[in-house]
């Protein structure tokens, strides 16, 4: 069983050694590639102030800061949802900065740093799958249908929500006519190997249509000429 973390946070900033802080984390969590309705979500008081740009980025004030936790009240119910986990994150070295910025702040009783490697980078996968073309999240959405009308502006948890659909879709989507996710290949090789592998003809045709309308549709069969594509699909022989 795989069991991933898809994180995204928002900040007062773009700048984590520079002093800008982490104001919100939203985590999804994922068996098996699927979303298991499990989420952790906290905005964090900063102790600074939010920038213009990130305001009009996140839509978070100030004063919707004022009187939530700092992270250090947090980070120890963060650290329990995640686990062991395996983080998904787009953009990673963003996020994972800022939360081992964080981290660092907490002194000897810190948790360890995440360590960049070990998390899935969405941007990376994107950028392999789709080289040359806008890469992000929004952009991602378009390419792959995913409804985003609810999103007016960036949220943590919106936001994590809808890169887990994202990140089912980068892997090669859902396997639901099988029951299967993605992340069951030995499973679902053994499932279509019950299947029977026998040559493969046109599909006897089962309709509930009337004598007439037959009659109707050989006539215009017959109107298409002696190479018509429907003679090998329904198994006709061509005239002479």
């Amino acid at each position: 069983m795989l069991i991933e973390i898809v994180l995204d946070t928002e900040t007062t900033g773009t700048d984590a050694k520079g002093g800008d802080r982490l104001i919100e984390i939203g985590c999804v969590k994922l068996i098996n590639h699927v979303q298991t309705g499990e989420t952790f979500h906290r905005l964090v008081n900063p102790q600074r102030a939010v920038s213009e740009g990130a305001f009009a980025v996140h839509g978070i004030s100030d004063a919707m800061l004022a009187d939530k936790p700092v992270f250090a009240d947090i980070v120890d119910e963060f650290v329990r949802f995640c686990g062991d986990a395996r983080l998904v994150i787009h953009n990673a070295p963003f996020d994972v900065g800022f939360l081992n910025m964080e981290f660092g702040r907490l002194g000897p009783a810190a948790p360890k740093a995440i360590v960049l490697e070990e998390v899935v980078d969405t941007l990376l996968m994107a950028r392999r799958k789709h080289p040359g073309a806008a890469n992000n999240l929004d952009a991602l959405c378009n390419r792959y249908g995913i409804d985003t009308t609810r999103r007016v502006k960036h949220g943590a948890l919106l936001d994590a929500q809808i890169l887990a659909e994202v990140y089912v879709e980068l892997l090669g989507g859902k396997q639901t006519s099988l029951g299967l996710s993605v992340a069951e290949p030995a499973e679902a090789t053994a499932l279509l190997a019950t299947v029977d592998s026998g040559p493969v003809g046109p599909r006897p045709m089962r309709s509930r249509l009337s004598e007439a309308e037959r009659a109707r549709h050989a006539a215009f069969i017959a109107g298409l000429g002696t190479n018509a594509v429907w003679r090998d699909y329904l198994g006709e022989p061509e005239t002479a």
